[in-house]
């Protein structure tokens, strides 16, 4: 039986055969040769090692240094990372890096806490919520040094040591960014060991995770490229004081 181009079977077969043909036109996604293939997978390999170094230079440098509140080593600074605010105080997730840092305070493992976070709008103050709840939890006002400018964990680190002279602290953040944290501030020429807080494995947490292998590219070209915060300014002697008021009691 014939089919007429006519009608409606022949104008399907039509553009079946017209599709088929022009797909057959296109670069194919998997070449044809072995030599090809193999190329192709090399590439890929390249590309997948590549993407994770930055994350495996981060676990290199920061590993041997992740501690607990209990076996953390006593510095006379700990610095605590901004980690958003919710109705004007802080987040859970701040609250347990927070919690986190008292419990050095109080345990003699710290003289003075440096609380940085964003306060680049009037309505939006990370390091006053934080510097109230930590006085909440007895952590005296005149050991609280706030940097108002930790735009990210690289401002932070640069800034501590730069602006507010720190030269060895710990860190306090959760545990699927202490590492980047340390690498980083250790590449801004602090001693930097850190504190992994606990977190409830919730959206959040496992949007951290993914976020962290993507930050970790950052990290490493930051730390390669050692580039000025976003604001730096001049020195400031707020820890410098606070650690002399902790000398005097």
């Amino acid at each position: 039986m014939r089919i007429s181009r006519g009608s409606a079977g022949g104008r399907a077969w039509a553009g079946a055969w017209g599709r088929a043909r022009r797909w057959a036109g296109r670069p194919r996604l998997i070449p044809r040769t072995r030599r090809g293939r193999r190329r192709t997978v090399q590439a890929l390999m390249l590309v997948a090692v590549l993407a994770l170094a930055p994350a495996t230079w981060l676990h290199a440098v920061a590993d041997s240094r992740v501690r607990t509140t209990a076996d953390a080593p006593a510095r006379d600074v700990v610095v605590v990372f901004g980690a958003g605010l919710w109705r004007g105080g802080p987040t859970p997730y701040l609250a347990n890096r927070l919690d986190a840092a008292a419990e050095l305070y109080r345990a003699g493992k710290a003289k003075v806490v440096l609380v940085t976070g964003d306060n680049s709008r009037t309505e939006y103050d990370e390091p006053d919520a934080m510097r109230t709840y930590l006085v909440e939890r007895g952590v005296p006002d005149r050991r609280i040094v706030s940097d108002f400018a930790g735009f990210d964990t690289w401002d932070s680190c640069v800034r501590a040591k730069k602006i507010f002279g720190v030269d060895r602290a710990v860190l306090v953040s959760q545990g699927f960014h202490i590492r980047r944290a340390i690498g980083l501030c250790r590449a801004a020429g602090v001693d930097a060991y850190g504190v992994g807080v606990d977190a409830r494995r919730d959206a959040t947490w496992y949007y951290g995770g993914v976020r962290e292998i993507l930050a970790a590219g950052k990290a490493a070209l930051d730390a390669a490229t050692e580039p000025d915060p976003r604001f730096l300014g001049r020195q400031e002697t707020g820890v410098a004081e606070a650690l002399a008021d902790a000398s005097e009691r």
